[in-house]
């Protein structure tokens, strides 16, 4: 049986029990000290990086009593991360084992503040420990660990959901999920799914084996410039075609991108619109938010019209290519974009919903910059 003592994020007794597998009411802890160490604010990302200081002391947990499997558990959350278990000294002179950072995680001259991180960071961080600790025994540490970006993404999206518009006058029924398995967990993630419901006349459903692909909120923008009349869009490469052998898989779409964690809607607009078409919004309108088909995925579109200047209308080569992005612009008349709108082809969703908004709005939207 081993003792440890915790110092940052797994201070919160949620986030423990998840990593744990266990409630804590069958944990033995109590409050430390850790002396001549102090937590500092990671550089990538939201926890803390300890650092020996002389004189400085940090506050934690010490939970006695794990056994190998506790401890295994443990490694495969905290070792993602870059963090790998040491002996120090506690203030009371009892010894306790610490994750300690390697020397790649890199700390910012702030404190951590394990407050400010509950407020702010808690729900996604148990939400996305229950997608990593779900790989415990079958996928490798090192393996989850690239693929956290996104699962973050999507455990940011379960807080966003938490804060939604729509939803009035349907049934508020009970939901009983029996099973709900990962099946596959990489950019984006597949669950298989066991439940019955509330039927709406009172009674319950069979039991129903459905399937669910998982993917994060998405911030989507119309770039449009009222005073030449002109829209953007961004040309790249689509798996949904290829994947339905579509002989056209370079699409013509809105600007586009998913949320990251800790971001709005709108700030996602603002930094897709600079990262795939290298503009600058000066007014976002919002459009709407919908999912892209609720029978089946996650994904959620926060839908915007952006007010930027479009000057210039020849195609430029745009994107991140530290991410793969390989993006064409094009700059057309709105008319012509309603043209291709009412002839059929625009083969993408929010594009289509967001050109019949405009040809609604855009007699206001002129006004107001020529007034």
């Amino acid at each position: 049986m081993k003792t440890l003592f915790f110092y940052g994020t797994l201070r919160h007794l949620p986030l423990l029990e998840c990593v744990m597998g266990q409630s804590a009411d069958q944990l033995d802890f109590d409050p430390a000290v850790l002396p001549d160490h102090i937590a500092l604010s990671a550089r990538d990302g939201p926890y803390p990086v300890l650092t020996p200081s002389k004189g400085a002391s940090t506050q934690g947990v010490v939970v006695r009593g794990l056994s190998d499997r506790d401890i295994a558990r443990l490694d495969y959350y905290e070792g993602g991360f870059g963090y790998d278990l040491e002996r120090l000294t506690l203030a009371d002179g009892t010894e306790a084992d610490v994750f300690l950072p390697t020397p790649d995680v890199r700390a910012m001259d702030a404190p951590w503040d394990f407050a400010d991180w509950e407020t702010h960071w808690a729900a996604m961080s148990v939400a996305a420990a229950e997608e990593v600790m779900a790989g415990f025994g079958t996928l490798p540490r090192d393996v989850i660990a690239t693929r956290f970006p996104q699962i973050r993404k999507r455990a940011w999206s379960r807080v966003l959901a938490q804060n939604g518009r729509h939803g009035a006058g349907v049934l508020k029924g009970n939901v009983d999920i029996l099973n709900r398995q990962r099946a596959h967990t990489a950019f984006f993630g597949f669950d298989e799914v066991q439940l019955r419901h509330e039927t709406f006349d009172g009674g319950t459903s069979k039991v129903l084996d459905r399937s669910i692909f998982v993917s994060s909120d998405a911030a989507i923008v119309l770039p449009y410039d009222p005073v030449r009349d002109r829209i953007l869009l961004v040309e790249q490469l689509r798996m949904g075609p290829i994947g339905r052998h579509d002989p056209v898989v370079w699409q013509m779409e809105p600007v586009a991108g998913l949320i990251d964690p800790g971001e709005t809607a709108a700030d996602t607009a603002r930094r897709e619109a600079e990262e795939e078409a290298g503009l600058t919004l000066h007014r976002l309108e919002e459009v709407g938010e919908c999912y892209a088909s609720p029978g089946a995925t996650t994904e959620f579109f926060n839908l915007f019209v952006g007010l930027c200047d479009l000057p210039e209308t020849a195609p430029r080569i745009c994107g991140k290519t530290s991410e793969g992005e390989d993006i064409r612009t094009h700059v057309m008349s709105f008319d012509a974009l309603l043209e291709l709108a009412e002839a059929r082809r625009t083969a993408n969703a929010p594009l289509t919903l967001l050109t019949y908004w405009l040809a609604h709005h855009r007699t206001r939207l002129r006004a107001d910059v020529a007034g």
